[in-house]
């Protein structure tokens, strides 16, 4: 669906494994929208499915543009059991996506137009640029480049490198080079840190963990595959400014009838980043883990702006971002952990005062905060968790505790000394508000064994209220996955155990969920 041109003849054609939406939350819509504004012609081909669903465009004047979009689409079409969602009754349901879309989109653009350029993007590529432990295959894969036979990858937030390729194209300039971006080479220039390469860290469990340990976004980074190298050039640097000025742009909010944003539909993103460096959590390989905020004034603009709109009925429904409480936490003065450091400010003064002022612009009725909080961060905070408790929690408040077993949670990389406290200072703070806390807890972790099952069981039976569990699933270039493929930690290289089969899996999934029943006989959500 085009949006800045009419007929053939794009600059740039993006092909997308989810809808378009022409907001700042769609992965595609926000792509389109900052080229459109550097003046270049888009046009969109959502969900394509039949040759003429690929070629109703032509072809482009500069490269075609794929993603899966917001989720791998082997996440989206899978569950943690390997079911297939479309055909599990107790799955959430997903817009169908073929399975590893990326691969299957440029392998039909080949097809149908012999030499074009294709740059690739979104969490699909960006966390399948090396050598990855694939659950569904349950095998070490190549980098997603030499499968898609693409000629870029973008990875992790790709505005700033998105921009460059196009005026490079533009120009008739090499598109190897861009800061963000991975190409396939012959050669390694000088500076790059060489992985070990994908025969070896296929083979060699080990030789996985040395590779795992290596995995940043700070530095250029080569693996070799077959006498060719990929090669990952540093990411680029993204400052308040810039995301201010991706966040200005003329979105019309406008939503597909079956796009599963609506329900984010006025939803403001504060940040990017976080500084959690959670295990099995991907944003630090993808977004980064330090923070980047957007300006109090960007974000306040955006809100008046929500508040004039057609369909605004006077409630934002998420206030936040990877974690809600990390906005104003930027630092970037080295790469260490930002949550063990003691220069790190944890009043949320900044957090507090845009919270504030937020719940009085005109026309905004209630800012509420769905996104995920540190707990560990807030609680250092009082006046924080009062401001949050009086007027931005809409019923109750969701906390991830993940786990209460000191060993798994240890191997999470999450805390849990505090957890405790927090639950009793919340209440105190919310007392006559009638809100509670919601619990996400998640099963099946590397390290998890009947004792670490027994001990969250027991801890979640006295708690109540759990909102939702995961069983762990093992996705690309995380720290749990490499735990998971190798057995070890490798971090330590110490042995960790693993549950491997399915028969078991399925056991701790129906003592947790008979948990959850205890509390809500009526509870009828799907796992």
């Amino acid at each position: 669906m085009p949006i800045s041109a009419s007929g053939k003849g794009f600059d740039i054609i993006l092909v997308s494994a989810e809808y378009w939406d022409d907001h700042p939350l769609s992965p595609v819509g926000v792509i389109a929208r900052v080229l459109d504004a550097k003046g270049f012609s888009i046009g969109i081909i959502e969900k394509p499915e039949t040759p003429e669903d690929f070629t109703r465009l032509g072809s482009p004047k500069l490269f075609f543009g794929v993603t899966a979009g917001s989720i791998d689409s082997m996440m989206n079409n899978y569950t943690p059991m390997k079911h297939k969602r479309a055909d599990d009754p107790h799955a959430r349901k997903q817009n169908p996506m073929p399975d590893r879309a990326t691969i299957v989109y440029c392998n039909a653009l080949r097809r149908h137009f012999k030499g074009c350029t294709i740059v690739i993007g979104g969490i699909e590529a960006s966390l399948r640029r090396f050598t990855h432990y694939d659950y569904w295959n349950n095998n070490v894969r190549r980098s997603i480049l030499l499968d898609s036979r693409a000629d870029v990858l973008v990875y992790g937030n790709g505005e700033m490198q998105i921009i460059e390729l196009a005026q490079r194209a533009r120009a008739g300039k090499p598109l190897a080079g861009v800061q963000g971006t991975c190409v396939v080479s012959k050669t390694v220039p000088e500076g790059f840190g060489r992985l070990p390469g994908h025969a070896l860290a296929a083979a060699d469990k080990k030789a996985f963990c040395e590779m795992q340990n290596q995995f940043s976004i700070t530095k250029n980074l080569a693996q070799e595959y077959d006498r060719n190298f990929v090669l990952q050039y540093a990411y680029p640097g993204y400052t308040t400014g810039f995301l201010d000025w991706i966040y200005s742009l003329d979105y019309s909010r406008d939503m597909h009838p079956e796009s599963l944003l609506r329900m984010a539909q006025f939803s403001v993103q504060t940040h990017r980043g976080c500084i959690g460096s959670c295990s099995f959590c991907s944003i630090g390989l993808h977004q980064g883990n330090r923070i980047i905020s957007r300006s109090e004034g960007s974000i306040l603009a955006e809100l008046r702006k929500i508040a004039g709109h057609r369909e605004f009925r006077g409630v934002i429904d998420d206030l936040g971002g990877p974690s809600a409480n990390m906005y104003g936490m930027d630092c970037d003065a080295c790469e260490g952990d930002c949550t063990a450091c003691g220069k790190l400010d944890r009043s949320h003064a900044p957090l507090i005062a845009l919270m504030k002022k937020a719940r009085k612009v005109k026309g905004v009725r209630n800012v509420f905060v769905r996104s995920g909080v540190r707990y560990d961060l807030a609680i250092d905070s009082p006046e924080y968790i009062k401001e949050l408790a009086e007027h931005h929690v809409s019923g109750c408040l969701k906390i991830a505790p993940e786990h209460f077993s000191k060993t798994v949670l240890g191997l999470m990389n999450k805390p849990g000394e505090r957890f405790d406290e927090f639950v009793e200072l919340f209440g105190k703070l919310s007392a006559g508000t009638g809100h509670t806390l919601r619990h996400y807890l998640m099963i099946g972790h590397p390290g998890e064994d009947a004792a670490s099952l027994d001990a969250l069981v027991r801890k979640a039976r006295g708690l109540g209220n759990i909102e939702n569990f995961q069983l762990f699933t093992p996705t690309p270039m995380t720290l749990s996955t490499c735990m998971y493929w190798t057995g070890l930690d490798p971090r330590t290289m110490r042995l960790v155990k693993i549950v491997y089969d399915y028969h078991t899996k399925k056991k701790m999934k129906e003592k947790v969920l008979a948990v959850i029943k205890e509390s809500d006989p009526d509870m009828d959500k799907d796992y």
